[in-house]
Formats: structure tokens, sequence, C-alpha cells
């Protein structure tokens, strides 16, 4: 097997190779090491690569599945090509988002406020992807505190697709993202509070499932707060992020939030709900192509034989606002020590001095309208299975076009407008999953054009993640997009 065909593998295909003994964790290995330091730098993928612990880890892997294919225990399974009593993921690399703690790795969460340390202990998702055998190969880049909906760190690279470097992967968990879109690895480790999950997704051409509220617990170290964020992964396919999802949606004991996945209710007929409208930014302007592939993707689940109906948004934008006060009292939680203030970027301290205007009693309204809003959007879409929308309004934005620092309150604007429907599923604690289901030529500054994903949304109720992730699956094999490469330009 070429390095080319290797690396192209998604996640589940890898870990069969490794099974069968097509290849070895360690040669693996060698070959995502050697991808990162080319175009993983070329994408600003990582902060930092790890490539004594992913060599313990992946020699540990080959001795495993060595000693189990002597044992003749590496055979059938069943999972095709598991051996019995060893991880689903043996020897798969997977990356972690650098504001995820890795024991010994250094964090710096993309911030010059913060100097990077050795993080004491595993955070908890860490921990099972560990359990579930994977190699950890490095810290992927994030920008400052994982805030803006763009990863240009002032202490890293800026993440960008491998489809148009002239452009951003999206953030937060761009350098996940952009790490899965160039072929280094198969799948990544990330975290979405407003969409930083299926953001990068849209950009890339990835899978990006935010899974519902209390499904992937953030412990036993970390807590839910408002309940906006949860952890995830970025992948290739659509049985890659189901697979993660059952190897992440895992409680620890004291969960503030919990979930339980739903029956997936497969095969069944779906009323789906047509979303055009922006939420939370009613005037953003929607680039035709982000409408139309949601639109195309109206009429291939159509002519799957579901039922398509357009809704309107579940609330006005003004509504929002109660987001923005979580969000801005989340960024003023951060420990940053009060003499390391002036070293955040402008829209961080422009976020934590916002933060510093809330008061209890309105941060208490602001949940509270959070949840009365949440039921509110379960009445307007009690008549719906699904909701379809397109992931973001706009195509993959160019590097430094977002990023305003001279008028922070602009940038806040302006990413709020790129990403009109996002945030709306961490509001309601719902799953969504972007699906790369569309493309478009850009045209940049230079004079040079490129093809690029567009992302499409699909959300649904509360717990309904298995019914989203069935749906996505069909929509997959009837859709196909694994043909298409980045690097598509003239």
């Amino acid at each position: 097997m070429s390095v080319t065909d290797l690396l192209d593998l998604d996640a589940t295909a890898l870990a069969h190779a490794l099974r069968t003994g097509d290849t070895s964790p360690t040669e693996v290995l060698d070959a995502t090491l050697d991808a990162a330091g080319g175009v993983g730098a070329d994408v600003g993928a990582f902060t930092v690569l790890t490539a004594d612990l992913a060599r313990t880890q992946a020699l540990a892997a080959e001795s495993a599945l060595v000693a189990a294919r002597r044992a003749g225990s590496a055979v059938e399974g069943p999972t095709p090509g598991r051996p019995d009593g060893l991880p689903l993921f043996l020897g798969v690399p997977c990356p972690i988002k650098d504001l995820t703690m890795v024991e010994g790795a250094p964090i710096r969460a993309g911030s010059a406020a913060i100097d990077p340390f050795p993080a004491p202990y595993d955070d908890g998702v860490v921990t099972l992807l560990r359990a579930a055998g994977t190699v950890m190969i490095g810290k992927t880049t994030t920008p400052e505190l994982g805030l803006p909906c763009y990863t240009e760190p002032d202490v890293g690279p800026t993440a960008r697709t491998p489809w148009d470097l002239k452009r951003s992967a999206g953030g937060s968990s761009g350098g996940a993202a952009a790490a899965v879109a160039a072929r280094v690895v198969p799948v990544a480790h990330g975290s979405d509070g407003g969409g930083s999950l299926r953001i990068p997704a849209s950009a890339c051409g990835l899978v990006g499932l935010k899974p519902s509220r209390g499904l992937v617990s953030p412990g036993p170290y970390g807590v839910d707060g408002a309940g906006l964020a949860t952890h995830g992964v970025l992948t290739r396919s659509v049985r890659d992020a189901a697979a993660f999802l059952d190897v992440l949606a895992r409680p620890w004991p004291g969960d503030t939030f919990t979930a339980r996945l739903a029956t997936a209710r497969g095969g069944r007929r779906l009323r789906v709900g047509l979303l055009l409208e922006p939420v939370i930014a009613a005037d953003a302007p929607v680039h035709p192509a982000c409408a139309d592939a949601a639109r195309a993707t109206a009429a291939l689940l159509a002519g799957l034989g579901h039922d398509v109906v357009e809704i309107p948004p579940p609330f006005g934008a003004e509504r929002w606002d109660a987001f923005a006060a979580l969000w801005s009292v989340g960024a003023l939680q951060a420990p940053v020590p009060p003499d390391r203030e002036h070293l955040l970027v402008p829209l961080t301290r422009w976020l934590r001095e916002r933060g510093r205007g809330v008061s209890g009693l309105a941060y208490a309204t602001a949940l509270g309208g959070v949840q009365q809003l949440t039921r509110e959007v379960a009445a307007a879409w009690a008549g719906v299975d699904v909701v379809l929308s397109p992931t973001l309004a706009q195509p993959p934005a160019l590097v430094g076009s977002q990023r305003i620092d001279d008028d922070p309150a602009a940038d806040f604007a302006a990413q709020t407008a790129f990403t009109p429907w996002t945030s709306v599923w961490n509001l309601t604690g719902r799953p969504a999953i972007s699906l790369p289901l569309g493309e478009v030529r850009v045209t940049d500054p230079d004079g040079t054009s490129a093809i690029v994903p567009v992302g499409v949304m699909l959300g649904a109720d509360h717990g309904d993640d298995a019914l989203l992730l069935d749906l996505a699956a069909r929509l997959e094999e009837a859709a196909p997009w694994s043909h298409r490469r980045p690097g598509a330009s003239s």
C-alpha cells in the first residue's frame, strides 16, 4: 500500500488494514509524521507534534496486534476486522485540539497570555480516545481560547483549508479540520461551543457532528457551565463520525447533563424542514452556493422519499442576545492573570470587558432566556423530524478578512453574519451535523480560482443523534464525496 493510499483511508478502513497486517502502526506513524511536517505545516494544522508519545503508543499497538495475530485472534468478529479484546481504533492517529489536556503535552489554548505548560492529566475525552487505541501525534491549532470562528492565533500558525491556502480552515477546531482534510490524519478531536466543529467541517469539506448536550461528558475534570459546548471529532466519513461518537459517549460520575442515544428508526419517511433564512443575523448575506447546496440536498432527500417543507426561523434575531451574554461571560471565566490581560487579542479583551458588564441578574436572566428559547424552538419545530440549512452563509473566508483587531465589535458582528445558523443548536442542546454536499469555484484577489467545499447542516431533536447519522449515511451513499480532493484550482 502506497503512502498516499494509506493516508487516504478513513479511520475505519485504516483500523481494518492494521488488523489484517496490510500495514503497521509504526508505518502509519512514520507516514503521518512526514505528512504533518509537510502539508500539515502548509495548512497550519499543529501547534506541537508529540513524536515521542506517539512512537511509544504506536509500538505498544504494534506489539498488541502482532501478539493477537500469533494467537489467532485477529480474525473477523462482530466488527469487521476487529480482534477480540483489542481496542477498535488501535494504531489509528488522532490529534487533540489545544484546548484539551493531554498529560505531559504542552497546552497554550492559542493565547500569548498563557505560557505553555505540560498538562498535569488527560481530560476525559483523551482518556476515552486512548482507550480506543488511538495514537496522539500532536496538538492542533486553535484561536485564542477557542472563541472566534477563524483560527488565526498570535502564538501559532494560521489554519488554512487545503482546498485554497489563501482561505481559512474556519474555527475554532481549525487545525483539526485542516489536518483531516489535508490527509495527515483520518480523524481529529475537536469541540463545538457555537459551531466550532461544523464551521471548519464546511470550510474543509468534512463531516462534523455536534452531539446532543449531555451525550459527551466534559468530565471527570471539566464542567458543563452554560451547556453550550461539547467535544466531538472531525472525519471524512459518516461511519467514522458514528464510530467515534460511540467512543466518546460515555458518562463520568457527577455529570450535570446526561443524554442517551435514541433508536435510529432508520428507513422511515421523515418530514424535513428546509430553513434558508438566517436566524441569529437576520440581514446576513447568503452566498447563492450555500443556499443552492441546501436546496439540492432538499431535492435529494425528497428523491429518497422524505417530505420537505420550507420553515421560517424559530425566533427573532434579537432573542440571540442571551447567547452573546453567556459567550462573553464564558470568555471572562478563562483563568488569565491580570498582569497578562494586555497580551490577549483585541477580540478576547472586548468579550471579557463585555462579560464584566453582565450582572448576576443579567446572567441568570440570560440562562433562563436560553431555556425558554429551547422550549420555543421545540414547539416551532414540533412538526418536523429534521431541520436542513446551509452550514455557513459564505464559502471559506479569506485569511485575515474576519479578524478585525481595530474594531472587535465589527469582528464579532462579522462572525455572526458568517455563522447565522450554527449556534442555534448549541443554545438548544440539539445535535447537528455538517456534511460536504456542495462546492463552488471562488476567485481570489490575485485572480486565481479554486473549487472549495460548501457544507450543508442537518439537525434533529435532542437525543436523535442516531437518526441524524443514519440520514447522513444515506445522503453520503446517494451523493458520495470521497472522490473529491483539495487542489482543483486554476
